[in-house]
């Protein structure tokens, strides 16, 4: 996925557009053979949603030139060789976006005057992002986490950099090099910005912190105050320069480690809330409790997938051929679960067997 996107830029792709706004949504491979394919997949949609907007009488021929435009570059910037789960492409008069995420998706267009972000929510939401700092005595780098990888965080005032030329040498000499500098009131000065501007970055996107440095570095660190409860340390030195797979290395026993007791954690949530009457199993029924605002908690498996129809105010099994067939309630149901304050956490296959492979702890 992009590594720019956060709460802000989903606002912002939900915001009205002058109409049509295009969104095409195309699964993709990662490997051979199956990758093959996605280029001839790739160009029969865009053939698709050039046709829907040519033939859109209720597209004036000015916004026509110009989101067909905006398509075509979208494709441009495509790059099908480093492809994840799922292929997202943004076309509106002005603008265009791609993103690739690590989640599957359905084979769609779509022409209305907002994009569809239900997949691009939901694929966020299964990542499970972290951030993670880096600290040396002279840079601060703050990475965007995911499971398979990380990327450097460039806004929000980071990387934070200073010169250690001017330090006094020999007060280096007597009691030794890096170590010293987390004894100098200069260095507590430039720890001290860092941690005001990642309490910033924190209170904008929460989520779950790893700090990586020396044993001297995360104390200093420790003392300036809290970062928060889902804060973690790796002691860890010489990353705050990089490399991501060095950051990323560093941090996945720990993010591996606490992904698994987060699972027994909702599990035990589950169960508890089971005998209390407070629970709520399989896609209709959390689908319901969710349009009400009702689940405090909604737990889904990794890779569900089903086909369902709305008759009669539930949700139904259905083939794909059906009229009015859903294949991404899952995201659809992701999505609003969070626009409502649920917490969502995905789980491992098979953890949810019993469950209907969706469930919810309900506030009520």
């Amino acid at each position: 996925m992009d590594p720019m996107l956060s709460s802000d830029v989903l606002a912002e792709l939900r915001r009205p557009r002058p109409y049509p706004a295009v969104s095409l949504v195309m699964p993709t491979h990662r490997r051979e053979p199956e990758n093959a394919q996605d280029p001839v997949r790739l160009r029969n949609l865009v053939a698709e949603a050039e046709k829907a907007v040519q033939n859109d009488p209720d597209v004036p021929r000015e916004g026509r030139v110009e989101v067909l435009d905006q398509l075509r570059r979208a494709v441009a910037e495509v790059d099908l060789v480093h492809a994840e789960d799922g292929l997202i492409i943004y076309a509106a008069q002005g603008e265009h976006q791609v993103w690739s995420v690590a989640r599957d998706v359905p084979e769609r267009v779509v022409l209305a005057d907002t994009f569809l972000t239900r997949n691009l929510v939901a694929a966020q939401a299964a990542e499970q992002p972290y951030w993670a700092l880096a600290v040396a005595a002279d840079r601060v780098s703050l990475w965007n986490g995911e499971p398979e990888r990380a990327a450097e965080h460039t806004r929000d005032g980071f990387p934070l950099t200073r010169s250690l030329e001017d330090y006094d040498a020999e007060r280096k000499e007597r009691i030794g090099d890096l170590p010293s500098t987390f004894q100098d009131e200069a260095t507590r000065h430039f720890l001290r910005e860092a941690h005001q501007k990642l309490r910033a970055v924190l209170a904008a996107e929460p989520r779950p912190l790893y700090v990586i440095g020396s044993s001297a570095a995360l104390t200093l660190l420790e003392e300036l105050g809290p970062l928060g409860p889902d804060t973690m340390t790796v002691e860890h030195g010489g990353l705050a320069d990089g490399p991501a797979a060095g950051v990323w290395q560093a941090v996945e026993p720990l993010r591996t480690a606490r992904e698994s007791a987060a699972t027994s954690t909702v599990v035990a949530e589950l169960d508890t809330a089971q005998g209390r009457h407070e629970f709520a199993g399989g896609i209709d029924e959390v689908w319901q409790a969710v349009k009400e605002a009702r689940v405090r908690l909604l737990a889904v498996e990794d890779h569900f997938r089903t086909v369902v129809r709305e008759e009669g105010g539930h949700l139904q099994p259905a083939d794909t051929a059906h009229s009015g067939a859903r294949d991404d309630m899952i995201d659809e149901i992701v999505e609003q679960a969070l626009e409502t304050g649920t917490e969502v956490r995905f789980v491992p296959d098979g953890t949810l067997t019993d469950q209907g492979c969706i469930a919810g702890v309900l506030r009520y």
